[in-house]
C-alpha cells in the first residue's frame, strides 16, 4: 500500500488499473498530495512488483481471477470504515478496473465523491444510483462496448459523464495511449471536482 500523510483532514483513495501500483499510479499520488490531501493507493493484488503494460492480457486474468470488482469493493470499504472518522472529506479516484471499483463504493454514506477514469466496467454496474457527485471520464474510442450508450444510460442525478477524444489509457504517461493534453485537461477538472465537492 502507498500512504502519503499531510496531517490534511480530506482523503483521497486511489485506485490502481489491472497493473498493480505503477509509477503512473506512484506520480499520481505524489501529483494529488501536493493539493494537501492525504493519500492511500491500497495493493489490491498484494504483489511488489507491478505489472509491465506488455503483460495486459495476464494482469487482467490475475486481476479477474485474485481481485474481482466485488471483492475490490469490499477491500476499499474496509479500508474506508478503518478510517473515515478521522477526515471531513473521503474522495476515490480510480483508473480502469479501479475505476469500477471506484464506482461501486459511490453508495457509500462516508464517500464524498468519485472520479473514474475510462471505467468500461461500469456498464455491468448500471443500476448504482450515487449517493455523492461522480465525475467519469470516458475515452471515444472503447473496443467492447459503445461508449455514447453506456452514458446515456448513467445520465442519472450526481453524475457528470464525459467523452473524451482519446483512447482507454490517455492519462498516463507511460502507456503508448497517452494524449497529453486531454490528460492534462482531465486531471485540471479532477482537482476542480475534488476541490468544489
Amino acid at each position: 500500500m502507498l500512504k502519503i500523510n499531510n496531517k490534511s483532514d480530506k482523503l483521497i483513495v486511489v485506485v490502481h488499473e489491472i497493473y498493480g501500483i505503477n509509477q503512473h499510479m506512484v506520480d499520481l499520488c505524489e501529483l494529488l498530495s501536493e493539493e494537501n490531501f492525504d493519500i492511500i493507493c491500497p495493493d489490491l493484488l498484494e504483489q511488489e512488483i507491478p505489472f509491465d503494460y506488455s503483460q495486459e492480457e495476464k494482469a487482467y486474468q490475475i486481476f479477474m481471477d485474485n481481485v474481482g470488482f466485488s471483492n475490490g469493493l469490499n477491500k476499499i470499504k474496509s479500508i474506508l470504515l478503518d478510517i473515515k472518522d478521522e477526515y471531513s472529506k473521503i474522495f476515490i479516484i480510480g483508473f480502469s478496473v479501479g475505476a469500477t471499483v471506484a464506482w461501486l463504493c459511490c453508495e457509500e454514506e462516508y464517500v464524498d465523491g468519485i472520479v473514474g477514469y475510462y471505467g468500461s466496467r461500469i456498464r455491468d454496474y448500471v443500476n448504482i444510483n450515487p449517493n455523492c457527485p461522480v465525475l467519469l471520464f470516458f475515452p471515444n474510442e472503447e473496443k467492447s462496448f459503445n461508449v455514447n450508450e453506456l452514458v446515456s444510460t448513467i445520465d442519472k442525478p450526481n453524475i457528470d459523464a464525459r467523452i473524451c477524444r482519446g483512447e482507454h489509457g490517455f492519462s498516463d504517461p507511460y502507456s503508448s495511449k497517452y494524449n497529453e493534453e486531454l490528460a492534462q485537461n482531465t486531471f485540471r477538472e479532477t482537482l476542480s471536482f475534488l476541490k468544489n465537492n
